[in-house]
């Protein structure tokens, strides 16, 4: 089992990668909000152990972008304050479980392996559209059988219109589920990152899947559109 520590705190970090490493998990270690978004993007974890507060910014934030862009990795959310607002605040975020410093060692180690035994029962299903498959836990895209590389945008954006093929996906829909603004805001982000992902899943010579609905939004090609 692999778990990614997200913790600035170099001493209490160090002590619990030890202790996890002893357990016999695998332990990757971020210590900051940017580190943990790239380790949790290009390496598939098992479960993530997230402190409540990092240097640049805090763990609710990485917890809403990662069910946004759709992964469901359980998420144990440490923290310092102890106030019934904050809890409800990272469990609305996506976290799954909550546990206040300073705590012991053991109490960690039941909730994570109660949290990796619910995860067993609900890894979410592999979209597949044509030959385009697209798998949310292992963070894998393949056309054809070809692997693709996607930025973390364009794997949630894919994976929008890949829950609802055939269905139209509307601007405002995008922008507060990937980027958690106004559609107004942001549509040139949208238009760019659309248009990038484009060029990696239509490639040349591909039938294109992908399409732009005028005045509404984007669409996947559907089973009705064979």
């Amino acid at each position: 089992m692999r778990i990614l520590l997200v913790e600035d705190d170099r001493k209490a970090a160090g002590l619990l990668v030890r202790g996890l490493r002893e357990e016999g998990f695998v332990v990757d270690h971020a210590a900051s909000l940017a580190e943990a978004d790239e380790a949790a993007f290009v390496t598939t974890h098992d479960l993530i152990v997230l402190d409540g507060l990092l240097p640049d910014g805090d763990g609710v934030t990485l917890c809403r972008t990662l069910r946004a862009r759709g992964q469901q990795v359980p998420v144990l959310m440490l923290t310092a304050r102890d106030a019934l607002s904050d809890r409800v605040d990272g469990l609305n975020a996506g976290a799954d479980d909550y546990l206040t410093k300073p705590f012991e060692f053991e109490e960690l180690l039941a909730r994570l392996r109660a949290l990796l035994r619910r995860s067993e029962m609900t890894r979410p299903p592999v979209l597949v559209a044509e030959d385009l498959r697209l798998d949310p836990a292992a963070l894998q895209v393949t056309r054809a059988g070809r692997p693709i590389e996607l930025t973390p945008k364009e794997f949630a954006l894919l994976q929008a219109l890949m829950r609802q093929p055939g269905a139209v996906v509307s601007r405002q829909r995008l922008a507060e589920q990937i980027w958690h603004g106004d559609p107004l805001a942001i549509d040139n982000l949208i238009d760019a990152h659309m248009s990038k992902l484009r060029r990696k899943i239509d490639a040349a010579g591909a039938q294109p899947l992908i399409e732009t609905v005028r005045g509404r939004g984007f669409r996947l090609r559907g089973p009705a559109d064979a």
